[in-house]
């Protein structure tokens, strides 16, 4: 499967792989906001475990 684009959202990409709402979450449990994009929460990642 190919990478998701970074100017995606998170409730765009949910919707598109078919995945309920809510599947995505924060790294304390609760759910990603929907107009929150992919390439933020990368750069959030890569930020936390370098």
């Amino acid at each position: 499967m190919r990478r998701t684009r970074s100017d995606c959202t998170v409730g765009t990409f949910e919707k598109t792989r078919g995945l309920p709402p809510g599947t995505v979450r924060n790294p304390d449990g609760r759910d990603t906001r929907s107009d929150k994009k992919i390439g933020t929460i990368r750069k959030e990642y890569e930020k936390k475990n370098k």
